[in-house]
């Protein structure tokens, strides 16, 4: 007999024509939820058992899936569980930020394989992307080195930086002016021969925590990067919403006033950036964290009040998030340390009233998320897996209606 606990899976459809968006529903309740029999996925998925069947087929010769030892359960006959093939499928993530970049390597489930980081140059495009090309090679050889497929497996190259991205006043010195105005993807696409994506660097922090933090599972969560701007990454239906122009969650650039003179952005105010003017901190320095940390744990008055005040705009921002998404949960997240990032979340106690605030919650109305400085670059590596293997209900709307 089956097994008939809940099983995390989108629904697949059995019209004709739609056999990609079915590989990929059953990758992703693969992903979500380890080994599974074919009636499993079945049953999860509300796809025929034949359908099932040849999909399992496709995917085991595509080297994407392996069967394990069959399990007998009950008095019915044995079942055959299947598993992601991690080598399956591999990608590279790129955090790039004022002064530093980071670059992962990951397989199919998430696993990073590979890392390294460097400075790099303020504002300086042309001699910065240089040394990224140079750590992106670093990093896909050291992967050649695990894998020999690795290459011809690679899916491609995410990238993650601080936006909003394409606005008429990228002048502005938090947007990374001449970041913005390089020809950055081009590059790096013609340097490395990669498919190569971009997104906000809060966008990549959610989905890392998709992945591997307080959002797995999690099908409506926002969550609140505190990094040297401030965003959020919006999963909503259990998927990460990005908007129109990729610029979907930038509540760092939300007025603490109304326009006009003095009207002051949340990020000026409550991010790490607004944190190193306050403390005379140079965020280049490598012991950066370092040095905050001690003086978390000092209990440096300068700091304490620097926490007091960003938890003060943070705690409006939470009553703004509640109040338009309606989340499960939210998640502040940070590059900080994990000493401050936590300080900051029980500084933000109480929270405002909101219609988050109802009894009978399984959540937490604010929590705290992950605080490696590496969730970034993990975060943009998802998301050629995703361009890859995740469901896009919009290619099967687009192949409905050309069937029409």
């Amino acid at each position: 007999m089956d097994d008939i606990s809940p099983i995390r899976a989108k629904s697949g459809t059995n019209q004709e024509g739609t056999s990609a968006h079915n590989r990929r529903v059953m990758i992703e309740a693969l992903r979500l939820n380890g080994a599974l029999s074919r009636a499993d996925l079945a049953r999860a998925t509300q796809l025929t058992k034949q359908a099932v069947s040849n999909i399992i087929e496709d995917l085991e010769s595509d080297g994407l899936v392996v069967a394990l030892d069959a399990v007998r359960k009950g008095r019915g006959q044995p079942s055959t569980p299947y598993w992601l093939v991690p080598e399956g499928a591999f990608a590279i993530g790129l955090q790039i930020d004022r002064h530093l970049t980071r670059a992962v390597a990951v397989d199919l489930v998430g696993s990073v394989l590979a890392r390294a980081e460097a400075n790099l140059p303020f504002d300086e495009p042309s001699k910065g992307v240089e040394v990224i090309l140079g750590l992106v090679g670093g990093v896909r050889r050291e992967l050649s080195e695990i894998s020999a497929q690795s290459e011809e497996r690679l899916v491609g190259l995410g990238v993650a930086m601080p936006g909003p991205f394409g606005l008429k006043n990228s002048d502005d010195k938090w947007m990374m002016p001449a970041w913005q105005k390089f020809p950055l993807l081009e590059t790096l696409a013609e340097g490395t021969g990669l498919n190569v994506s971009l997104q906000n660097d809060s966008a990549a922090c959610a989905t890392a925590e998709r992945i591997v933090g307080a959002a797995h599972g999690v099908d409506h969560a926002v969550c609140l990067y505190v990094g040297y701007g401030i965003g959020t990454g919006l999963i909503l239906n259990g998927e990460l919403y990005s908007g129109g122009h990729g610029n979907a969650g930038e509540i760092g650039m939300a007025l603490l006033s109304p326009a006009g003179p003095g009207s002051t952005p949340l990020e000026h105010r409550a991010s790490l950036a607004s944190l190193y003017q306050h403390l005379d901190l140079n965020p280049a320095d490598k012991d950066i964290y370092e040095q905050m940390n001690a003086l978390v744990m000092a209990e440096d008055p300068k700091i304490m009040a620097w926490i007091d005040g960003a938890a003060h705009d943070l705690r409006w921002s939470v009553h703004l998030i509640e109040t338009i998404f309606d989340p499960q949960t939210v998640i502040l997240t940070s590059g900080a340390p994990e000493a401050l990032a936590r300080r900051l979340v029980e500084a933000m106690h109480p929270l405002l009233p909101s219609i988050a605030d109802r009894p009978g919650r399984n959540l937490p109305r604010l929590q705290l998320g992950t605080t490696d400085p590496w969730s970034i670059a993990l975060g943009a590596a998802a998301a050629p897996i995703s361009r890859a293997f995740d469901p896009l209900f919009s290619a099967i709307l687009k192949t409905r209606s050309s069937g029409a």
